[in-house]
């Protein structure tokens, strides 16, 4: 790798799964509070950390953003947009890799760091031979060692697959693609942090062997890290946690002590909320003269996050009284709307999805233009939320979380999808969220099953999902800990961990792991899996009862796709010059067509009469001339020796003056005109393929 030799003052190699990792630092990104390039092969990935020098003032979250930039030039590609070239907005598979990097490094700084922190990553060249995101993870961490930030790392990631039952640590595209898992796995030395991915169905105790595979892969680069800092002498940045106002703790934990408990307690959350925002305001009535309203805020939720935790630990229950391992009141049904194509609406507690199918063409396919990967997409989930969905006002738009959520639904339903050569079709899924109390994610995915099959659409099972949570004492998985089934909103904003998993009866499709804790060990992430599966196969009893195949017969508005096939080298006569020909197929006979480059051809329309009238014409066109056959033609052109006349679509033949009749005919205008329509035989085809035409033996 002779050209990335001049990109570090300080360069360490690290071998991991089979393959050279290089850490480089000190040369570049001077003003950064700490960079570093990290490279395998002729992939390359910088990532940079900048840090304020003290809190920000006036929040009460880590204010930590990272970003993957798509850089086009790093794979020698210039933009396929006709009107914009620079790079800009991060496309939605940087947005999945700067989430990835995000989920993996936030939890490793303590409670209360308050300054602000950017991490920017960039891929500088890339050779298709590793995941760019396993680069930018392990460069993010590396540059986040060297700033001398309170970061509880080092920490590294791989991306583990699994090809003829052989597992494989970071592999190329593809054997991504020949795997039947396939999973980003970040962790520390002691555990693993973040966890995203999927596979074809495989069984937990697959998932857990990966896991633990990507977990000890990781190790020499974590070293390689620990060696660099000792290396570059990294000294520690002074800093202050920003700590709640202990006379306001003390305070407001005094004034609720005697309002919590059971009136926080609630299978409604609307009840809830009420009661929650009605304490909040008598605090903030209460204490208004004595102290700021702000440190009242930040306070106040720290008291009810104090008091869930409680709740589940000491004295086990949760705020809607379920059990530890109990999923939320279940129901689904299928078929409620008439003019989409598919439609299922999944209620699980006080999360409710109405997710739609809508069929199409392959010219439908959206196709992914992107950085290092090109690809038609025949199946898109895109999860929809608005203000509505939590009882709250907000913009309209996908944020980086739809986003997210999105893709991993597509991940777990992509396994059980038909092949496109059986099912041509475009299928394009959309997740209303119409209220959200938790795992509305997981429960995105049970809605599209059941809108699929309420489509016809030939899947091989339902799919559902179900997200996992943890309390713990301390953040201490050594003490005293509570796994959680079925995790609501509340559990979700003061636990400790949202593991979500995703399957059929069989095995796991797909799988996501967010923690606020440092890491989980691999014995408890099997015990978790455990437990969701319990679950997930509970969720998937009820999604059957609803309908437990894919229906037989497709929306009668939904278009129905007629496939046939022609000789390659008619292509060209199907579209016409300029395109001619098909358009005034598809204006005529109102249809979509698609055409590929092997000649076979999908007709798609809502009438099949439509379908059988594009169908003959086509077939019109591409028919061969049979010698002996009598065609019905028109007259193109006359001669003084004879007419040319077309008796198939785009072929001429020509009748001599001698063939028009019996009797002598002394000139063709006499007979013939332009435009007239005459019956024809074809007669020969000769040595130079021109077609000699009869219309005196057209009638014999």
């Amino acid at each position: 790798m002779e050209k990335s030799k001049s990109l570090g003052k300080v360069a360490i190699l690290a071998k991991s799964g089979g393959k050279e990792f290089k850490f480089e630092t000190g040369k570049l990104n001077k003003l950064a509070t700490g960079s570093c390039v990290v490279s395998m092969g002729e992939s390359i990935v910088m990532a940079t950390a900048v840090v304020s020098e003290g809190m920000k003032e006036g929040i009460d979250y880590f204010p930590l953003s990272v970003d993957f930039q798509d850089k086009w030039y790093a794979t020698g590609k210039i933009s396929g947009s006709r009107f914009v070239k620079r790079e800009g907005r991060g496309s939605e598979l940087g947005i999945l890799r700067s989430r990835m990097i995000d989920r993996s490094i936030r939890p490793m700084f303590p409670k209360g760091y308050m300054n602000e922190l950017q991490v920017i990553v960039t891929p500088l060249s890339l050779d298709g031979n590793i995941d760019p995101v396993v680069l930018g993870l392990n460069a993010a961490s590396a540059s986040l060692m060297l700033a001398g930030v309170p970061f509880e790392g080092p920490l590294s990631a791989a991306r583990v697959a699994r090809v003829d039952g052989k597992l494989i640590l970071n592999p190329t595209n593809e054997e991504a693609e020949a795997s039947d898992i396939d999973i980003l796995v970040a962790g520390t030395k002691e555990a693993i942090t973040m966890i995203e991915g999927g596979g074809n169905e495989v069984h937990e105790d697959v998932v857990a062997e990966a896991l633990e595979f990507a977990h000890k892969g990781i190790q020499p680069l974590i070293e390689t890290q620990e060696k660099l800092v000792k290396e570059m002498k990294v000294k520690e940045l002074k800093y202050e946690l920003h700590k709640p106002n202990e006379d306001v703790y003390k305070a407001v934990s005094k004034y609720l002590s005697d309002k919590l408990g059971k009136a926080t307690r609630h299978n409604d959350k609307l009840a809830r909320d009420l009661i929650i925002n009605e304490l909040e305001d008598m605090v903030h009535e209460q204490f208004k003269d004595e102290f700021e309203e702000d440190e009242i805020g930040i306070v106040f939720d720290k008291v009810i996050k104090e008091e869930v935790r409680k709740q589940i630990l000491e004295e086990g229950i949760r705020p809607d009284h379920r059990k530890m391992d109990e999923v939320r009141a279940l129901s689904c049904e299928v078929g409620l709307l008439p003019r989409t194509h598919g439609s299922g609406l999944f209620n699980r507690g006080e999360t409710q999805i109405l997710s739609t199918v809508t069929l199409g063409s392959p010219s439908k396919a959206q196709y992914v233009d992107s950085m290092d990967q090109d690809f038609n997409k025949r199946y898109i989930h895109h999860y929809v939320d608005t203000g509505a969905s939590y009882g709250d006002i907000k913009r309209l738009g996908p944020g980086r979380r739809a986003i997210g959520h999105g893709f991993l639904a597509e991940k777990a339903l992509e396994p059980v999808l038909p092949p496109e050569a059986e099912f041509p079709y475009t299928i394009r899924v959309v997740s209303e969220i119409l209220s959200e109390n938790g795992s509305s994610s997981m429960g995105s995915i049970s809605g599209s099953s059941l809108s699929l099959m309420d489509a016809g659409v030939p899947i091989k099972t339902h799919i559902a999902g179900i997200a996992m949570g943890l309390m713990t004492q301390d953040g201490d998985l050594s003490k005293k800990h509570v796994i959680l089934t079925d995790i609501q909103g509340a559990e979700d904003f003061a636990g400790d961990m949202d593991f979500k998993l995703a399957g059929s009866r069989t095995g796991v499709t797909s799988v996501q792991m967010d923690i606020k804790v440092k890491g989980l060990t691999h014995e408890f992430l099997v015990e978790v899996m455990k437990r969701a599966k319990a679950a997930r196969l509970q969720i998937l009893d009820s999604m059957d009862e609803a309908i437990s195949e894919p229906r037989k017969e497709m929306s009668k508005y939904a278009p129905r796709l007629t496939t046939m096939q022609i000789n390659p080298e008619r292509i060209r006569d199907v579209i016409g010059k300029g395109g001619e020909m098909i358009n005034k197929i598809i204006a005529e006979c109102e249809v979509e067509i698609d055409i590929d480059d092997e000649g076979t051809i999908v007709i798609a329309s809502t009438s099949g009469e439509a379908a059988d009238k594009a169908i003959d014409w086509i077939k019109s066109i591409t028919a061969e001339p049979e010698i002996g056959k009598v065609y019905k033609g028109r007259v193109v052109k006359i001669m003084d020796f004879g007419a040319f006349v077309e008796f198939m679509p785009g072929k001429e033949g020509l009748v001599h003056i001698s063939q028009i009749k019996d009797e002598r005919v002394e000139k063709v205008t006499d007979e013939l005109k332009e435009g007239q329509e005459v019956d024809v035989k074809l007669m020969e085809i000769d040595s130079q393929g021109r077609n000699n035409l009869s219309m005196k033996a057209a009638k014999k």
